[in-house]
């Protein structure tokens, strides 16, 4: 053991595996209808994100990392710059402003909770849903 590794405390060797979340690509805007309709029988979570920011990045790394797996809902990702006329619909539909990052659950075909930015890391998702 080298003395960095003491300091700093060894590195375990870890596989490059990534924590794969189940996300399904918001790419039309038919889906939001189908998000509300859905959203009657089981939470729907929409997941804003922005391709060029640096905290969207980051918070999007920690919430996939704090993700539970067994979360009972269906989780939806939207990428802005790809779709900013899903997410000013988002906006308009659900009375709720845009920020990015953004987390929504919808229930019952109503936003029942939303946050941004770095209050989503702390968010616990479970408990929302």
């Amino acid at each position: 053991m080298g003395i960095f590794d003491s300091v700093f405390g060894k590195k375990e060797k870890q596989g490059n595996e990534k924590k794969q979340l189940p996300w399904i690509e918001l790419k039309e805007l038919a889906q939001l209808e189908r998000i509300l309709e859905k959203s009657k029988d089981r939470a729907q979570v929409i997941y804003k994100h922005s391709r060029t920011c640096g905290i969207s990045s980051m918070v999007l790394s920690m919430f996939t990392q704090s993700y539970d797996l067994d979360a009972d809902c269906d989780l939806y990702f939207l990428t802005i710059q790809h779709h900013r006329d899903i997410s000013n619909e988002i906006a308009q539909k659900f009375g709720v402003r845009h920020e990015s990052p953004q987390l929504l659950v919808v229930k019952n075909g109503e936003v029942t909770f939303h946050t941004s930015h770095g209050a989503i890391a702390d968010t616990d998702l479970k408990q929302k849903l």
